[in-house]
């Protein structure tokens, strides 16, 4: 197969949107690791633009690459008679960059979340604090409860995909013609208009049932509803990965798939404003989550059939951002806790600090990643091979280009 250039677009504008969602974290209510003197609600309808369906976006994208990695693992496996070895190497790319991540990249977010929200403030010094940290010091407290360290923060998302990798191995392993039975029907049903409809209905049901009753923790063990919406959309892309009549099906229905993913967001801004400070009727509540789950699945069939109508081509500048994407995501929120922090005493208005802190944020982030590419021990502590390159059919998702 050749590679799917429009994927890794869709990868790198979503990891791009990612770091800045992260910055606009810092100007909102929301709760989040360090806040402006200056958050407000001003930004927050732009912020749910994207909050329904990023996070499922790159799930389904990564699901799409699992099946290309595997399928390549096995077809390498049987040129050289021996059986694939997909797990080991996913592990290795996956949880070393996780573990590396939680001992050195998250500590400074939560060393200056104690800084700021600790009641008194923290005055024990960095090093004091990472003692703590790494003996799961159970004392760094506020009236919203206490922080649970060591932590994986925003690399959540890699513990996740790691996890989500392992089951649709093992069903690989030991049920495949389910799973390519599966497949089949899934393509047969998201050929046309069902494209649009089944996934809907699943996402609305998971919603429906789950979100109230299980707090969205990125917690691993009792995140149940984003276990839900996100091994969902991981399945999904996994199956319809070489499915060209779904892909078709996307491209088609993407200004209609556009059309409702804006209409459902100004719902949903009018919703939230007008329930700002007050309970909604039951059976409105159970509607808007419906429509939640309309506009993350219309958001995302947009993004995939523009994508897939226009096929970007391969380019230099392509093949760098996506080496740079998976180092870049593991730096970026502790460079923006960081800065932030270190911003505050300047009082800069936010109109000029916003753009300063996103461009900061990313420059710091791909000169880190042009030392640690150009250093062979760094290189798989940010998710890079030590060396090689992957070869032209090789999935969007993967860290180098080839």
């Amino acid at each position: 197969m050749q590679r799917r250039h429009d994927l890794d677009w869709v990868r790198v504008c979503a990891f791009a949107l990612l770091v800045l969602y992260h910055v606009g974290m810092y100007y909102v209510t929301w709760d989040w690791h360090v806040k402006s003197p200056a958050a407000s609600d001003a930004l927050e309808p732009f912020m749910l633009l994207s909050s329904p369906w990023r996070l499922s976006l790159l799930f389904l994208v990564s699901g799409t690459a699992t099946a290309f990695l595997l399928g390549k693992a096995q077809r390498s496996a049987e040129a050289a008679g021996n059986r694939a070895r997909f797990l080991g190497g996913r592990s290795w790319r996956l949880l070393l960059p996780l573990i590396f991540g939680m001992l050195v990249i998250v500590p400074p977010q939560a060393y200056y979340e104690v800084v700021e929200q600790l009641p008194g403030g923290y005055h024990d010094g960095y090093l004091a604090f990472y003692a703590r940290y790494l003996t799961a010091y159970d004392g760094f407290c506020d009236a919203d409860g206490c922080l649970d360290v060591p932590t994986w923060n925003h690399l959540w998302f890699v513990a996740y995909l790691w996890v989500y990798t392992v089951l649709v191995w093992l069903l690989w392993r030991l049920a495949p013609r389910a799973l390519d039975a599966a497949g089949g029907l899934l393509a047969r049903a998201m050929s046309g208009l069902g494209v649009l409809v089944w996934p809907v209905l699943f996402l609305g049901v998971a919603r429906v049932l789950l979100v109230g009753r299980f707090e969205q923790t990125h917690a691993l063990v009792d995140d149940w509803y984003n276990h839900a919406q996100y091994f969902g959309v991981f399945l999904f892309g996994f199956l319809i990965a070489r499915a060209d009549g779904v892909w078709q099906a996307i491209e088609r229905l993407r200004w209609p798939a556009l059309v409702a993913w804006l209409a459902s967001w100004a719902a949903l801004i009018a919703y939230f404003t007008r329930f700002a400070d007050a309970d909604p009727p039951e059976a409105l509540r159970m509607a808007m989550r419906l429509g939640w789950a309309l506009n993350q699945w219309c958001a995302i069939v947009a993004v995939l059939g523009f994508a897939h109508h226009w096929r970007p081509g391969d380019s230099r500048v392509l093949r760098y951002l996506v080496a740079a994407v998976f180092p870049v995501y593991i730096l970026h929120q502790t460079v923006i806790v960081v800065v932030a922090h270190h911003l505050k005493p300047l009082a800069i208005p936010p109109l000029v600090e916003g753009p300063l802190l996103v461009a900061i944020t990313f420059a710091a982030c791909f000169g880190g990643y042009e030392v640690i590419r150009r250093v062979r021990w760094l290189r798989p502590l940010f998710g890079l091979r030590t060396t090689g390159y992957p070869t032209p059919d090789a999935p969007a998702l993967a860290s180098e280009p080839r």
